[in-house]
């Protein structure tokens, strides 16, 4: 073979090489484009991002992280009252009274990280009630409360994230227990509690499952010397209380959530302690489900809306609520 035959030879090689070289230059540069950048959204992040904006007792911070959060709640409440009353020598009469309580809250909530697997919260209501059956109304500071979150195992990604909380409440609202329950309304408890559980939730992308388990302690309530139907109250202790909840959250987009829960609440039977007598009250059961909407404002805060109704006798029946994070110039860390 001459070298003009080689020559040709050579050319016949190149031009059937230079589509082959073209199509794996073009499937690199498609997988390349498919490849995920270090700055697209994660959605299984963003889904988490969501889910704990709207629910924040499985939210924990960064150390040294500082957030606040405004808060309006509205709860409606439709109940008959039946109370007995002295009337002469072991002679007692029944009286029944209807209300129907509107409960405006607005709270601020305020989280530090501790560390970055504890965080410190507290949480300041401030409470409007009023009764459209007795034509009653109050304005008051709520009960305060306050709650340590502590996840005890790092995150690993496929499964589930536990989270121990520890909690405290502060009778700083106005008592049912000093006031005059026939002309007054109460915006607080009365009584000092403590509460321990915990949380898990579990993302399988596009979906979080949530669940809680907690036990509250509720103090006794000493020297009261309230009068009550004729008689005279001198000492409660309230019921301790067993509440569990679940539910899940759906990422409908980077920018918009649902959320669905159910929570249940079972208190024990309260002891009323008077003068010449001692009273048990009945347990109650209080079971709500609560749906809630997340609309991401921006990349950094996400507004929640949720709406939600009582299943049983001892619940509100109606609740809505707004919760909006507040970006207040010394928040944040440093």
């Amino acid at each position: 073979m001459g070298p003009r035959e080689y020559a040709w030879l050579a050319m016949l090689v190149l031009c059937t090489s230079l589509p082959l070289h073209a199509e794996e230059a073009s499937v690199d540069d498609a997988r390349d484009a498919l490849s995920k950048k270090d700055d697209d959204a994660d959605s299984a992040k963003a889904l988490e991002e969501v889910f704990q904006a709207s629910e924040k007792s499985y939210t924990l911070l960064k150390k040294g992280e500082r957030t606040l959060t405004y808060g309006v709640d509205y709860s409606l409440v439709r109940d008959t009252q039946i109370e007995t009353f002295r009337t002469g020598s072991n002679i007692y009469s029944v009286l029944s009274q209807s209300e129907a309580q509107h409960t405006f809250t607005n709270s601020f909530t305020f989280d530090y990280g501790v560390w970055d697997n504890l965080t410190f919260s507290v949480r300041l209501p401030f409470v409007a009630k009023y009764d459209t059956e007795r034509d009653l109304n109050v304005y008051s500071l709520g009960d305060i409360s306050a709650s340590l979150r502590w996840q005890p195992w790092s995150s690993t990604r496929g499964r589930p994230v536990t989270t121990l909380f520890a909690t405290l409440g502060l009778p700083t609202g106005e008592s049912p227990y000093d006031i005059n329950s026939e002309n007054d309304l109460s915006t607080g408890n009365g009584y000092y509690s403590l509460g321990v559980g915990a949380n898990m939730s579990y993302v399988i992308d596009p979906v979080v499952l949530f669940g809680s388990v907690g036990y509250t302690y509720n103090l006794p309530v000493r020297d009261i010397h309230q009068m009550r139907g004729g008689r005279i109250l001198e000492d409660v202790e309230p019921g301790d209380t067993l509440n569990f909840s679940m539910g899940f959250a759906y990422a409908l987009s980077y920018d918009v959530s649902l959320a669905t829960s159910y929570q249940m609440a079972y208190t024990m039977k309260p002891t009323y302690k008077f003068q010449n007598a001692n009273l048990e009250g009945t347990e109650q059961t209080s079971s709500i489900m609560n749906f809630s909407l997340g609309l991401r404002t921006s990349p950094d805060y996400i507004v929640n809306i949720n709406a939600g109704f009582g299943m049983t006798e001892d619940s509100p029946d109606v609740l809505l609520g707004l919760s909006v994070p507040l970006d207040i110039k010394g928040l944040k860390a440093q």
